[in-house]
């Protein structure tokens, strides 16, 4: 096992369904990908889509250190059936400082307990692996502000459905309650909304409702 000090974007432990499927489709998508298992055989299945591939037979502070787990911004832990290896080792990534740690939990309680120690929980079903790439690759929500409680306006990145839509066509106010205050494109911002304008792939615009519409709206852009 070799120390690593490259940066990557993401850190996948665990290649059951969830974790092979997920670092897959960020590997396919151009990430940095590094991951970690400790069966050699599913280590090897991931080598033709990363060459940050490593077998770890524990996953103590000082083995992650020694891979280079801590140069990741995103890690995903997907042990969630072994709870207290799920449990010791998301502690363990985030003691190493990584700025976004996601943990897999099969349970309320065990999410609990992740939550306590740092980390964001997701309860993912074996089909959820690749929503869960397509929204951190998306990061459609670029910035927000939040007005209240229930209201915030926020930047969302465009693709999906709605690229070669008019704002009338995509009726975002009747749709989610939402409404659009300026368009962003090519660097470009306009605050005066013609109806008939056509979304194109990469545009941002600025939306104002309630926090729930928006979140309803991101998904739908998955």
């Amino acid at each position: 096992m070799r120390k690593n000090r490259e940066t990557y974007s993401y850190g996948i432990i665990g290649l059951g369904r969830f974790g092979t499927a997920l670092a897959k489709t960020l590997a396919e998508a151009g990430e940095e990908v590094i991951v970690i298992d400790n069966t050699e055989s599913k280590v090897k299945e991931l080598r033709q889509f990363t060459e940050n591939a490593f077998v770890a037979e524990t996953l103590t502070k000082e083995v992650l250190e020694e891979i280079g787990i801590q140069n990741c911004d995103t890690v995903v832990v997907c042990i969630g059936e072994k709870i207290d290896t799920s449990i010791l080792t998301t502690l363990n990534v985030v003691s190493l400082g990584v700025p976004r740690v996601i943990a897999k939990a099969i349970s309320p309680d065990q999410g609990a307990v992740l939550e306590k120690i740092g980390a964001q929980v997701v309860y993912p079903e074996s089909d959820m692996a690749v929503r869960l790439a397509n929204r951190l690759l998306a990061n459609s929500v670029l910035d927000y502000i939040s007005l209240n409680n229930n209201v915030e306006i926020t930047e969302i990145k465009l693709s999906g459905s709605l690229v070669d839509k008019s704002i009338l066509e995509a009726d975002l106010r009747q749709k989610y309650g939402l409404n659009i205050i300026a368009i962003e494109r090519e660097n470009k911002t306009d605050i005066e909304i013609n109806p008939n304008y056509r979304f194109s792939e990469g545009d941002i615009i600025v939306v104002v409702g309630k926090k729930d519409n928006v979140q309803k709206f991101e998904d739908s852009l998955n």
